[in-house]
């Protein structure tokens, strides 16, 4: 830990000066002071660029500055003047480049020309493009189709995951995982049982007409801080937010907006949350069942006295199934069971029940403090449950909002990046490419890491994203990368993902989405799908980094043209010329998504895919939204053991950060500055455990294997967190993750409630708290 590093407690709104000097800090430190003031003037703009980070939803009618300060620090990233070229690698081993963290690695600048790992020198050397292609396309060629896997991360454009999808289709395999299977697979897994789709069906004009908004488990000020506007505007009309989650992050209790000279001169903020329920990490199932639970009982006295009705009997009996049962479980669970695993009391949740049974029309929106536990899928269900108790799923101003994170990540699995081939369109693909996909199921995230430690898998290509140190176990999956035969990233910037290389290796550098993508046909736009489903268009402006990058299209399609057999049915030169006729090429492939794509998705605000849930329309088996019957209150019911001595540890991104990209040491509005090897604690658990502030600990797993699992070198420091719990950053925290501890029926790894102990390392120093 560095001498100068301190943990002081943040007070202030989130936004206000704070993000300005925070934007400010990034352009200067990464020398585009200038030019990166100029190029985020058309982030998220209808003629701009879509954020390469966050995914939230774009406006037609955009604020001035349409970014946040985390998006700002994602396109000076991006934009660095900084470059590592090949000189760069001809001066470190990727052996010495191991020993440099993340932050050092990326921060190195722009990759600017195709690399391989040379095994003499344990170096990457410069090698051509075409070299690359046909050296990747002969291993391909050496193996099986299944023993390669294809992953891509959540920021490839539509175009580009379209081109990638069908690469890996014909050349044989549904080995399609992506960064979704970490995060909202759970959603995707939960939603098509209860109302038929999976995705959300809130767009920005609901939050015009809410009367109330639930949140679960998710921290927006730092992870969709553009949302913040839409939250000030709905409190200044009177909606209420009430908000469920173990820590009191900031975006959700107040808001400066930066762009209000009012309220940057003045002491001016806004209230965001009306109720804070920090509840016990794992327990969100159990609060919203004391939700339901008293919403049931309310409307059964009611009906007894002849009152008006609290639940939506009408729309209950139109359109779903399901009820009674869902009812008297939830008659039956007691109080003692609610209060003991959500540790909240009866009156904090009756308090969060009125407002809800007051409102019109209510919305849900949750992240990954919801989907990342073993029992994620049911926790999605019970915040569908909820919802359709009184007929909010289908109306103005009401619905579920799964808020997703990577920019593209929703959309990628829209146009076939699934490992699931039932829900790809397979037999119109046979039918566009004169071909057969290939039928079965293919690897997901965790089945995919399986099959690097079991040997199945020998090759991993990857689409961006910084795979290695976003999954679980770190330590036992390192050696298996070994290994394999094959890896190719196609990334834009160096990450540890990169050094983890197999026998044979290629570092890919491509073109971000914020520079000018010169083809054939001209300059060329992409499109975005943002959370809630809208489809944006975006156009770069800056030069590129290098004139040896190529695009990501042009990247798959210069491997395609390698591995696979010519094909009349496939032009691949034609769509890396003109990316209109990649967009034509989805819309013949989705046509009910995507009809006149071409024209609709430059439009400013985009357009939105057809949600047929948001109609009333239920996709579903039985043709009803269902109410689904929860195995458990508790999101983690079979963690292997409990005890005083056991923590429940959830992993979460600091202020600067977004996924595995950490910007700086600083996370200012959890007040942890200079650090980010800490974990966060009550303090009653820090007396009860013996541990004094700022004592060093090392924090194991406390799991039924044979693998050891800990985190040496963390600092403990109270913290405002429920009894029993504990935070700790993510990727930090991952190998404390055990490859088997994922969620039941989706396998998203439960990173947001890990089983620990801790214990004092012996070198325990005191850190500076102020």
């Amino acid at each position: 830990m560095s001498t100068d590093s301190t943990i002081k407690e943040y007070q202030n709104a989130a936004g206000g000066w704070g993000s300005v000097k925070a934007v400010a800090t990034i352009l200067i430190q990464e020398h585009v002071a200038l030019h990166g003031s100029a190029i985020l003037s058309h982030q998220n703009k209808p003629d701009g660029f879509a954020c390469v980070s966050c995914s939230w939803a774009k406006p037609a009618d955009p604020h001035l500055f349409e970014f946040c300060e985390n998006g700002a620090k994602a396109t000076a990233w991006e934009i660095t003047s900084k470059h590592i070229d090949p000189a760069f690698f001809a001066q470190h081993t990727l052996t010495e480049l191991e020993s440099w963290s993340g932050l050092e690695l990326e921060s190195s600048g722009r990759l600017t020309a195709p690399m391989r790992w040379d095994p003499a020198t344990d170096r990457y050397v410069e090698t051509t493009w075409e070299h690359a292609f046909a050296d990747i396309a002969k291993e391909l060629l050496a193996i099986e189709p299944d023993e390669a896997v294809f992953y891509a991360s959540g920021r490839a454009s539509l175009e580009t995951s379209y081109l990638y999808q069908l690469l890996a289709r014909l050349y044989g395999t549904n080995n399609l995982p992506d960064s979704s299977n970490m995060c909202h697979e759970s959603t995707s897994v939960a939603l098509p049982k209860t109302i038929g789709s999976p995705v959300g069906t809130v767009t920005l004009a609901d939050f015009e007409h809410t009367d109330c908004m639930f949140f679960f488990g998710h921290n927006t000020g730092t992870n969709a801080p553009r949302m913040l506007h839409q939250l000030q505007d709905a409190r200044k009309r009177g909606a209420q937010i009430i908000t469920f989650n173990p820590i009191r992050e900031r975006g959700l209790v107040s808001f400066a907006n930066p762009q209000s000279p009012l309220e940057m001169l003045t002491p001016a903020e806004t209230r965001i949350s009306t109720q804070y329920h920090q509840v016990r990490i794992g327990g969100d199932a159990a609060a919203v069942a004391g939700l339901c639970k008293l919403l049931i009982e309310w409307d059964d006295a009611a009906q007894r006295d002849g009152a008006p009705r609290v639940l939506d009997a009408a729309f209950i009996a139109e359109h779903t199934a399901g009820f009674e049962e869902f009812a008297a479980a939830m008659r039956a669970t007691t109080w003692a069971e609610i209060e003991a695993r959500s540790q909240l009391t009866r009156d904090a949740l009756t308090a969060a029940a009125t407002e809800y049974a007051r409102a019109k029309s209510v919305m849900v929106l949750y992240g990954m403090g919801i989907t990342q536990h073993r029992n994620g899928v049911h926790n999605v269900q019970m915040l569908s449950n909820l919802l359709l108790l009184r007929g909010n799923i289908g109306r103005p101003g009401s619905g579920i909002c799964p808020i997703r994170g990577h920019s593209n990540v929703q959309g990628q699995r829209t146009v076939g990046i699934t490992e699931k081939p039932e829900l790809a369109p397979l037999d119109t693909l046979k039918k566009l490419y004169d071909f057969e996909p290939p039928r079965h199921k293919g690897m997901s995230t965790v089945e995919a890491c399986k099959g690097v430690l079991d040997g199945k898998v020998k090759a991993f290509i990857g689409l961006g994203g910084n795979f290695q140190v976003a999954i679980p176990d770190h330590h036992v999956m390192d050696a298996a990368w070994r290994s394999l035969r094959l890896t190719v990233q196609i990334a834009t910037k160096l990450n540890r993902s990169h050094l983890l290389h197999g026998e044979v290796a290629y570092l890919l550098p491509c073109l971000g989405r914020i520079e000018i993508d010169q083809q054939a046909e001209g300059e060329q736009w992409v499109s975005v799908e943002d959370s809630t489903a809208c489809v944006h268009g975006s156009h770069g402006y800056a030069d590129p980094a290098s004139d040896m990058l190529l695009s990501e299209p042009a990247i798959v399609a210069g491997i395609a043209k390698a591995l696979l057999p010519h094909n009349p049915h496939v032009d691949w030169d034609a769509w890396v010329a003109d990316y209109a006729t990649i967009r034509d090429a989805i819309e013949r492939t989705y046509p009910d998504q995507f009809a006149d794509f071409n024209r609709r998705f430059c439009e400013p605000g985009g357009f939105h895919r057809p949600i047929p849930a948001a109609e009333r329309k239920w996709k579903t088996p039985n043709g009803k939204a269902n109410f689904v019957m929860p195995d458990t209150l508790d999101e983690d019911a079979d963690m292997p053991s409990s005890g005083p001595d056991v923590l429940r540890l959830m992993t979460t991104r600091g202020d600067s950060q977004f996924n595995t990209t950490v910007y700086s040491l600083d996370d200012r509005f959890r007040g942890v500055h200079g650090t980010r090897n800490v974990l966060l604690m009550h303090r009653d658990d820090m007396t009860r455990l013996d541990l004094a502030e700022g004592d060093e600990v090392c924090a194991s797993t406390d799991s039924k294997d044979d693998v050891t699992r800990e985190v040496d070198g963390m600092r403990v420091h109270a913290f405002d967190i429920p009894a029993g719990c504990v935070m700790g950053y993510y990727p930090e925290c991952n190998r404390l993750i055990p490859l088997s501890h994922h969620a039941k029926d989706s396998l998203v790894p439960a990173s947001k409630s890990i089983p620990v102990r801790l214990r004092k390392s012996g070198k325990s120093q005191q850190i500076s708290a102020a």
